[in-house]
């Protein structure tokens, strides 16, 4: 229940993450190849994820206790259960007081910044008066969610005793960084991949010419989406990073859906549907291999076959409902995001 929670579900939430920055700025630097002028917000698909996060959250449950466990049966093994932890400690309870008390003080700054009209509010779009559209607190986002991370670890830390100054939370931060090399070389080669098909135009000429294809072949638009989701799921069994696969399929899908009329921000949710149900069964999740040592602990003879067989009715489950969630959703016109 709590891989597929984690994985099957892996690219919605019910806030904003790092992840869908990186992804929202693939999808721009794709939309760009066709419209300079146009791009998508960060929270362009928030509706969407903070409704699939809801629903496939009761799905996997139903999944879990309806066929999952059931296929399972009693549990007669040697594995003992852990007892009940032990409560919190002195330091840590202050720890947490400090933490509420500090995300109080920063809830409060930031709603003094926003909430008055301009010119007070200054986090506010200076020319309409907005929050959601070209507004420093749209645009600062990511940064804020940090800085509220930021401040919330450190006054615990002060409060519980593990941080005893500024320079150890400098250290902290040092070595989180240190941990994120991989993903700074990735996202160099990702910009890199995009500045090379942007430079050749095979993103536009593709485009052009799967969407001439497209065109002449009557499936409409919930076609479009059933077929997307299904490349996307395929191709995720291969290549399971889904920042990395984005940024393939972004200069190429983008275009085509915007040269037949389609609104970036329902191909990026797609992405979503078809990327994430795939990440419990495919072989090549290395948390995969995490989830076999954990059957290992309880059946010694468990192996990949072993989860994917108990893995795949979240697959196919939430690939079908999803989707048809999507198709719905599209059908009636509800906005995907606030932007």
């Amino acid at each position: 229940a709590g891989f597929s929670g984690v994985a099957a579900v892996f690219l919605v939430n019910l806030f904003v993450t790092p992840t869908d920055a990186l992804l929202t700025e693939v999808t721009n630097d794709a939309i760009r190849t066709v419209n300079p002028n146009l791009q998508i917000t960060l929270v362009g698909n928030l509706y969407f994820m903070i409704v699939s996060s809801i629903l496939m959250a009761i799905i996997c449950t139903v999944i879990t206790e309806r066929f999952v466990e059931p296929r399972l049966g009693p549990y007669a093994g040697d594995v003992k259960l852990e007892e009940g932890q032990e409560e919190l400690s002195e330091s840590q309870q202050r720890g947490l007081r400090y933490a509420g008390w500090a995300f109080l003080a920063f809830v409060l700054i930031v709603a003094a910044l926003t909430a008055p009209p301009v010119p007070m509010g200054i986090l506010r779009n200076q020319t309409t008066g907005g929050i959601m559209s070209g507004s420093p607190f749209m645009s600062a986002l990511i940064v804020l969610i940090s800085l509220l991370f930021l401040v919330l670890g450190y006054a615990y830390g002060r409060g519980a005793g593990t941080i005893e100054n500024a320079t150890a939370a400098i250290g902290l931060v040092t070595k989180t960084w240190s941990n994120l090399a991989g993903m700074i070389f990735l996202l160099f080669v990702i910009a890199n991949f995009i500045a090379f098909f942007n430079w050749t135009n095979l993103a536009t000429v593709m485009a052009v010419n799967l969407a001439d294809f497209l065109k002449n072949v009557p499936i409409g638009a919930t076609g479009y989406i059933i077929l997307f989701v299904i490349v996307v799921a395929l191709i995720d069994v291969i290549l399971t990073g889904a920042l990395a696969k984005w940024a393939i399929l972004a200069p190429v899908f983008i275009p085509l859906f915007m040269r037949l009329g389609g609104d970036p921000n329902l191909v990026l949710a797609a992405y979503r549907v078809g990327d994430s149900p795939m990440n419990v069964i495919t072989p090549l999740n290395v948390y995969l291999a995490v989830m076999v040592g954990f059957a290992q602990k309880y059946v010694k003879d468990a192996g990949i076959g072993t989860i994917v067989a108990l893995m795949l009715p979240y697959t196919v489950v939430l690939l079908v409902l999803w989707t048809l969630l999507l198709i719905v959703w599209n059908l009636f016109g509800i906005p995907l995001g606030p932007g």
